[in-house]
């Protein structure tokens, strides 16, 4: 379980490295006054810092580094 957690932080910590944020469109409400409607589109960006991919990446290569063989008997 540990190894799975410690490869999945991996995994999204060079995602991260990689790609430091996202941008998506939504629309918005400008007019709301009965049948008359009127929308725009409004872009959103989210972005979050490169050293939070590295700490994931360090983290999960850690967990994997330390976690124990499943042993069957």
């Amino acid at each position: 379980m540990n190894r799975t957690i410690g490869l999945v932080l991996i995994i999204v910590g060079v995602i991260m490295l990689i790609w430091t944020g996202f941008s998506f469109t939504k629309k918005e409400k400008i007019i709301d006054a009965g049948p008359i409607q009127v929308s725009a589109d409004k872009k959103e960006t989210v972005n979050w810092p490169p050293y939070l991919g590295g700490i994931l990446l360090i983290g999960g290569i850690v967990i994997v580094a330390t976690a124990k063989k499943n042993v069957q008997r």
